[in-house]
């Protein structure tokens, strides 16, 4: 194997689909041995009853160049989680990198649903399964990874602490867990980070994920499509434009710089210059505030030479969206 992260150990754990399955195909591409889990495998299908399965997962990881290995684990089971480490351990003696990418709530939450309407057992397992696992996955993964320094461990969310902090998100249930995720990449760059570890929080933008796509019936192949009923859709990447966001911080020496913090997608391409598989960079979370939440209003290019934008009669989303890509 060849690659910047030659050598190294990731454990992606929610690895399935979606980001977490980006994550582990671009953390091979660049060298590394990646343990991926979840409950999706060919034998046995999660309550998601979905096509994808672990297995899937780290033949995608080897054919990018690494050397993938699924686990079947529900991370909501100490057990499991505890003897997946262990399994790590003794095959590999080292983990440098953890991603918590593990979900499983989107058949959970009900959108604008105040939480004495909203399902409560629905609500509680969202939470576990969101939060808990995190927690769980943590607890029994970080000795090893402080084994040696330089680790990383990213926790996986949805929006950044700045747009979380000011934007109520889909539903009191679905906003505590995304929250709660952001909270505890600061929580662990105050334990990491004395012990030469780093913990971040990152989110994607708008991700092209297999259920996205299919909720708008396009494939990855015709998805601008979906443009004309969603303009904003344009904004829209690929989940292996996080996982090269979370490949640039594995390879990064001055990892450290970023411990406690949130970041998006979108802000590390700027910084480390990797773009999307079309050569794009996309700066979802800029767009959103300045285009899409803008009460109706078409805010100025991403560079900032328009000033405060245009009223809602201005240009159409689809045309402004280049600029922010």
């Amino acid at each position: 194997m060849a690659g910047p992260l030659a050598g190294k150990v990731a454990l992606v754990a929610g690895a399935t689909r979606g980001a977490g399955r980006g994550i582990a195909v671009e953390l091979g591409a660049a060298g590394a041995t990646v343990y991926v889990t979840g409950r999706s495998t060919r034998e046995r299908r999660s309550e998601y009853d979905r096509p994808e399965t672990i297995e899937d997962t780290a033949e995608l990881v080897d054919a990018a160049g690494g050397v993938g290995i699924a686990v079947p684990t529900d991370h909501l089971d100490p057990g499991q989680v505890e003897a997946l480490v262990a399994r790590i351990d003794a095959e590999r003696g080292r983990l440098d990198v953890l991603v918590n990418d593990i979900w499983g709530g989107e058949k959970l939450f009900a959108w604008d649903a105040p939480v004495w309407e909203h399902d409560l057992d629905d609500g509680l397992r969202l939470l576990r399964l969101a939060v808990e696992t995190h927690a769980v996955t943590s607890h029994h993964a970080l000795p090893l990874l402080l084994r040696h320094p330089g680790g990383l461990v990213v926790e996986m969310t949805d929006g950044t602490a700045e747009y979380n902090r000011d934007t109520y998100r889909v539903s009191f249930f679905y906003d505590l867990a995304k929250t709660s995720v952001l909270r505890m990449a600061f929580a662990l760059g105050h334990e990491l980070g004395p012990r030469g570890a780093t913990a971040v929080a990152l989110t994607p933008g708008w991700m092209r994920s297999e259920i996205m796509l299919e909720a708008f019936g396009v494939t990855e192949e015709n998805w601008r499509d979906a443009t004309g009923d969603q303009p904003h859709f344009g904004i829209s990447e690929t989940p292996f434009y996080v996982g090269r966001a979370v490949a640039a911080l594995a390879a990064d020496p001055d990892v450290a710089r970023w411990n406690g913090q949130s970041l998006s997608s979108g802000g590390l391409a700027r910084v480390y210059g990797f773009t999307d598989l079309d050569g794009s960079r996309p700066d979802a979370w800029r767009y959103m505030v300045e285009v899409q939440d803008a009460d109706g209003s078409t805010a100025g290019p991403a560079d900032g030479t328009s000033g405060a934008g245009t009223s809602g009669d201005g240009p159409d989303p689809r045309a402004v969206v280049e600029a922010y890509r």
